[in-house]
């Protein structure tokens, strides 16, 4: 069974910096993409960046672009995303994932942890 278990979250004031970890086990990590996810309150689930399995190629969600890096570590079955320059509108839970691809997901389907809450407030 996989099991993800997100960490690093906190309060942070606008500027400031965190960065996530995401532990898998139960999966063959390396043959799979790793994205990180987020859902704010009342709000859907989105996609806020992707790696690949050999961490060549990242991909991020317009609004993260220039201030969030997604990174993994294959040894260690973990991901981690390093996010700078938060705003408010990055407070959410989120999420990491392990998939097949990073297109056609039904994201919902592959969440597989709790998830670490990151609140941006002044």
């Amino acid at each position: 069974e996989t099991k993800m278990v997100e960490s690093g979250g906190g309060s942070v004031q606008p500027g400031q910096s965190l960065t996530l970890s995401c532990t898998a086990s139960g999966v063959y990590y390396s043959l799979y993409y790793v994205s990180w996810l987020r859902q704010a309150q009342g709000k859907e689930l989105e996609w806020v960046a992707g790696i690949s399995k050999d961490s060549s190629q990242t991909f991020y969600q317009e609004d993260v672009k220039g201030r969030f890096t997604i990174s993994r570590d294959n040894a260690k079955n973990t991901s981690y995303l390093q996010m700078n320059s938060l705003k408010f509108e990055d407070t959410g839970l989120y999420f990491c994932a392990v998939t097949p691809a990073l297109t056609g997901i039904y994201w919902t389907d592959y969440l597989r942890g709790q998830g670490t809450q990151v609140t941006v407030s002044s």
